[in-house]
């Protein structure tokens, strides 16, 4: 193993300050992108059902003859 205990790895060999700032930076720039996306997501959804309700509204209707 690498480090022989808990401490140590968590010291990352006096590297600590960077390693673990680049991992929370990782992190949180990846849940960002994920938060990011579903908005995103839900905005287009949101509006394809708008234009789709308006397509169907502005659609000529087709007039029933009485025979």
């Amino acid at each position: 193993m690498a480090f022989d205990s808990l401490q140590e790895f968590l010291a990352m060999g006096g590297h600590a300050p960077y390693v673990w700032a680049a991992w929370c930076m990782t992190a949180a720039l990846m849940l960002g992108s994920l938060i990011h996306a579903r908005v995103e997501r839900r905005s287009l959804l949101r509006d394809l059902k708008r234009r789709e309700r308006r397509a169907m509204s502005e659609m000529p209707r087709k007039e029933v003859n009485d025979a």
